[in-house]
């Protein structure tokens, strides 16, 4: 008998402990098994708190975001303007898994390779979205491309091979980022696969949503985001492994034409004789011709003649703000006395390594030089013909992404033959 009640009494308090596992809503969430640890998976939730998470442009989370029952909530308070909940942490080529689930007519999405600048007020202008959404339920019509599964606006899953569960239960994603080769998924069935920065990329990114949107999914890392556009959802087990980068070497000009660039203002930029030439035109005012891709950490090398003044420049981890206003740094190409290969931030700082006065006579002019700039994380250094003229470590630097961009000064009267352009990536 005594037996027989401590068995009863064993059993009752096994079951007390796995309905209080089941009541939990963490049984078996929000954790590494031993393989994933061993893969190099990391994981970006807890189940208890949002350390490793802030507000969008914040240094904590004041947002409409809760943790309850081993999830992330969004509270449904946010909006097109508020509610994003970003990563400390950048990403750059990786394997992203996270579960969801929606309310009814919700609408949310998980962004990736946002762009944290002041200039940015939103994160989707910069970061792709793996769009999350009660399609039945969503209170308005609804394009393809705004549908669940789909790249926000860009390109669409299979619908067939969507297999998405009911509203108020758990549904689960994947996107694999692998140096522009994009994968999602939904539930284990691959809904799209595609390019980034091809052809057809861009094609389709300089027009409709983000035509406005100059800098749209130009950056190759970011932050990951969880957006809450008003209506309640929820996240768990939110997990992702880091691929290795590729290095690329590449010419950024091909001699032909301007292809791989784009043009800035209404200063000249043409191709001649297998030359890349910039000159001033009528309105002698700043131009630019900048690259349509981001380069981060790279080897560039090039070759420049100054014909006429020869005030121009390179910047790099750059963009065009409105017109032809410039947001990064610029490498100097000017006239003899005036610091060609020193460093100028365009904005705020102005010179942050001007180069020693002897090196003055590094330039040759009206003959061919070569420059090289090696950007890597915060530091840069500069050569020009073999002679190293600068070299920095840059906090702000090192946080910035953009555009290799040439540049043409204002004033009239200036004309600048580049050839050779080339890069590696590092």
């Amino acid at each position: 008998m005594v037996r027989k009640n401590k068995v009863y009494s064993f059993l009752i308090v096994l079951l007390i402990l796995v309905g209080y596992q089941c009541q939990s809503g963490n049984q078996g969430h929000n954790v590494l098994t031993p393989q994933e640890e061993n893969e190099g998976w990391i994981l970006l939730f807890d189940g208890e708190t949002l350390n490793g998470w802030r507000d969008y442009q914040g240094e904590a989370v004041n947002g409409p975001w809760e943790v309850a029952d081993g999830t992330i909530r969004c509270l449904g308070a946010g909006s097109d303007a508020t509610g994003y909940l970003v990563t400390d942490r950048v990403f750059e080529n990786f394997e992203l898994v996270w579960d969801w689930k929606l309310s009814p007519g919700s609408n949310s999405g998980l962004i990736y390779h946002v762009y944290e600048h002041p200039k940015f007020a939103v994160p989707y202008v910069t970061g792709p979205e793996y769009q999350l959404i009660d399609d039945d339920g969503f209170d308005g019509d609804l394009e393809d491309w705004q549908r669940c599964g789909a790249d926000y606006a860009m390109y669409l899953p299979d619908f067939d091979k969507r297999k998405m569960k009911p509203v108020g239960e758990w549904n689960n994603s994947k996107i694999i980022f692998d140096n522009g080769h994009v994968e999602y998924y939904m539930n284990g069935e691959k809904l799209l696969e595609f390019e980034a920065w091809t052809e057809d990329w861009f094609e389709r990114k300089n027009s409709g949503k983000w035509e406005s949107a100059p800098e749209y999914g130009l950056a190759k890392k970011g932050l990951i985001c969880l957006q809450d556009h008003g209506d309640p959802v929820a996240f768990r087990n939110i997990k992702v492994k880091e691929l290795p980068r590729k290095t690329i070497e590449k010419s950024l000009f091909n001699g032909t034409d301007l292809t791989g660039w784009e043009v800035y203002g209404t200063e000249l930029w043409y191709a001649e004789d297998g030359l890349l030439v910039c000159e001033s035109g009528p309105d002698k005012e700043y131009g630019y011709l900048a690259t349509n891709e981001y380069y981060d950490d790279f080897d560039l090398t090039l070759e420049f003649k100054q014909l006429a003044d020869g005030n121009s420049g390179v910047f790099f981890r750059s963009f065009i703000e409105e017109g032809v206003k410039i947001n990064g740094w610029q490498v100097e190409v000017a006239p003899k006395g005036h610091g060609s290969g020193g460093i100028y931030e365009s904005y705020g700082r102005g010179w942050i390594a001007p180069i020693e006065k002897e090196k003055e006579e590094v330039l040759k002019e009206g003959e061919w030089n070569t420059m090289r700039i090696r950007v890597e994380g915060g530091k840069v250094t500069t050569w020009l013909n073999d002679i190293e003229m600068v070299s920095l470590e840059d906090q702000k630097i090192e946080k910035a992404q953009g555009r290799i961009a040439l540049q043409i000064h204002d004033g009239g009267g200036i004309k600048v033959l580049w050839r050779n352009i080339n890069i590696k990536t590092l």
